[in-house]
């Protein structure tokens, strides 16, 4: 174990959540009398600190024995009433670790990118405020040792989306997806809460390792209880990561500048339900028909997702709606018990989906910010980097080898298919040939054919400042190597956290090892899904490059079924018309009934009773006191008469 000034970098776990706070401070205060390249620095530099120190730890939990790797450090008792005792405390563990370690290193990319590409901004300070913060809550959430304080983290970043989608609030659409993405969440974060109460009341306790030891003996397996817990958690994540549903915040999310966006699609928001549900799977295993539900939401979401993002000409919100199809098969991983899978892919979907959104947002720094694909075309002469590490993406995407998403989405189809889920090896096997291809049609229509672009554009059109091209080489470089972590046979990933998900301090559940799986299946399974991509790929290459004519060909001839999936379902319409409507109007309506007429009536009845009461007696306070005499004769000689009429 390696030691800092008497210290070992364990014991300095704090400071992980520390350096973005403090870069949140500097610049929320001082930022805005700092010029921008020193706020920059600022905000930069306390991220790569927390990544720096995020590595030393992963070093310190390496040197320990594989059933020791795991770290508690408490701070203080931060509330404590009867029985509930919450301490402020956190966890490092191979899971921790490893969010730790994507979420620092992945937004530190993002913070230089952003550097120049926000450098325009008048709002320059409060961006990279936010950031910070974001990055901070996104860091709590996956080092808290009990599930309230993750909620405190869970809230975070909920609350920073809302301020980084809707930064640029001027825009009645940025505010609007702000707001959206807050109330989704909301609906989310009320089923998380009810299963933090439920788990106290079952358990007397909300520490992550004291629950999750207790579970197998308080829990009956297929219980009422269990499902209830993991059923209420998943709802959570649900919101959170823009699964069916709660998804269509996140495509509305676009809003936000594209850092941004590359920050909640690739390393924090979007991914923190995949983490909850992996860091409760025990509770999860104790509970099938939740497995169930996990799996068929993550498979179907996969899948629709997919189909939605064949016919988006946004290049964001193509990019958006791949990020819910991909967060759909880390669930379906779960579902099916594959927890170290689930996380695998969620680590590779990081590395490309951070350099697609990043490399799109390159595009439109170079276009002037023009996001229609179909305003593009033949880019690839104009920014030939941008074009290069944005190809390295899409190849990861679509699940080639030997590019990172291949082993992580291959692995999760093998799992389906070897443990007899066909279901949910069709779904995933068919939402994998759609990426293939939307993702190939982003890529072909943006980069490749002939310019589409107005003359002005194409005058100014202009390759990225290195600033912009390094995090992207740097991404392309973890999007072509990241994937050999979790190779066949010898997976690092693997051995690295089953201690925490296949046997170790928090139970005993499979996590997805494919130990049950012959060579002879597995690259068999490797041979197919590698041909359903290539599949995908070729289709893309005949409609978009070899007859570009024929997709208004297919529009013209399947004109109901293409606006049906342009159209998004008409889920946003339907939620609008089913939900939204009835609210607003609903809650006009009690406002001006219930509240303005009701309660304020009654409240200013009681004041005119009073101000009635108070008008009365003024009358008898004349501050005269030959009135006063007055007042006592005429009572005294009402009381006489009424005493002679009694008797």
């Amino acid at each position: 174990m390696t030691y800092f000034f008497g210290c070992s970098y364990l014991d300095l776990i704090g400071y992980v959540l520390l350096f973005p706070l403090a870069g949140t401070v500097i610049n929320g205060f001082l930022g805005k009398k700092l010029s921008k390249s020193i706020v920059g620095i600022i905000g930069c530099t306390a991220i790569g600190l927390a990544f720096i120190l995020s590595f030393f730890v992963f070093i310190d939990l390496l040197q320990l024995a594989p059933e020791h790797r795991v770290f508690e450090k408490d701070y203080f008792t931060w509330i404590g009433s009867g029985s509930l005792e919450a301490i402020a405390g956190l966890q490092a563990d191979p899971l921790s670790v490893v969010m730790i370690l994507m979420v620092s290193g992945v937004g530190f990319l993002i913070h230089v990118y952003s550097v120049g590409y926000m450098l325009d901004d008048d709002g320059f300070y409060r961006y990279f405020t936010y950031l910070n913060l974001f990055t901070f809550s996104m860091l709590l959430l996956v080092l808290a040792n009990n599930f309230l304080l993750m909620f405190i983290g869970w809230e975070g970043v909920g609350l920073c989306s809302y301020l980084l989608i809707g930064y640029w609030f001027e825009k009645k659409s940025a505010s609007s997806a702000g707001m959206k993405a807050f109330i989704v969440n909301r609906v989310g974060d009320f089923g998380f809460i009810l299963a933090i109460m439920l788990i106290f009341v079952t358990f007397n306790t909300i520490d992550f390792t004291e629950v999750f030891h207790a579970a197998p003996e308080h829990l009956q397996m297929g219980g009422f209880i269990a499902t209830m817990i993991t059923l209420l958690l998943f709802v959570g994540a649900i919101g959170k990561s823009a699964q069916i549903p709660l998804y269509t915040w996140l495509p509305d999310a676009m809003e936000g500048p594209t850092p941004v966006s590359a920050l909640i699609h690739a390393a924090t928001m979007v991914t923190a339900g995949v983490y909850m549900v992996v860091r409760c799977n025990v509770l999860y295993t104790l509970a099938p028909f939740s497995l169930t539900v996990v799996a068929v939401i993550g498979g179907v979401t996969a899948l629709f997702a997919a189909t939605i993002g064949l016919a988006q000409n946004d290049i964001k919100r193509v990019l958006a709606y791949s990020t819910v199809s991909q967060i759909g098969f880390m669930f379906l991983a779960c579902g099916i018990g594959a927890y170290i899978t689930g996380i695998f892919h969620l680590l590779t979907h990081s590395f490309f989906k951070a350099l697609l959104f990043l490399g799109a947002g390159s595009v439109i720094h170079g276009l002037g910010g023009e996001q229609d694909m179909r305003k593009m075309g033949g880019l690839k002469k104009y920014m030939p980097t941008t074009y290069k590490t944005f190809l390295i993406g899409t190849l990861a995407i679509a699940g080639i080898p030997p590019f990172a998403g291949f082993f992580s989405k291959d692995e999760i189809l093998l799992e389906a298919f070897s443990k007899g889920s066909i279901l949910f090896w069709g779904l995933g096997a068919f939402a994998a040939l759609l990426t293939a291809f939307y993702m190939f049609r982003l890529l072909f229509m943006t980069f490749c054919g002939k310019s589409n672009m107005s003359k002005h554009a194409e005058a100014h059109v202009h390759e990225s400042p290195m600033i912009i091209l390094i995090p992207l080489l740097v991404l392309a470089f973890l999007s072509i190597g990241g994937g050999f972590i979790g190779f066949p046979t010898a997976s690092a990933i693997n051995s690295f956290l089953a201690p925490v998900i296949g046997g170790g301090h928090h139970g005993t559940v499979d996590g997805g090892s494919l130990h049950h799986v012959s060579a002879g299946m597995m690259f068999s399974m490797m041979g197919i899904s590698t041909g359903i991509a290539i599949a995908g790929i070729f289709i893309a290459y005949l409609m978009y490059i070899k007859n570009p004519d024929l997709p208004a060909k297919l529009v013209g001839k399947f004109k109901l079924i293409y606006t049906i999936i342009y159209n998004k379902y008409y889920v946003d319409e339907i939620y609008d018309a089913t939900i939204v409507k009835p609210t607003v109007k609903s809650s006009f309506i009690l406002w001006r009934i219930v509240d303005v007429r009701i309660i304020d009536g009654f409240v200013n009845a009681i004041a005119r009773i009073v101000e009635l009461k108070g008008e009365v007696l003024k009358l008898f306070q004349t501050g005269y006191v030959r009135n006063y005499a007055l007042s006592i004769l005429l009572g005294g000689v009402i009381i006489i008469v009424c005493s002679l009429i009694l008797l």
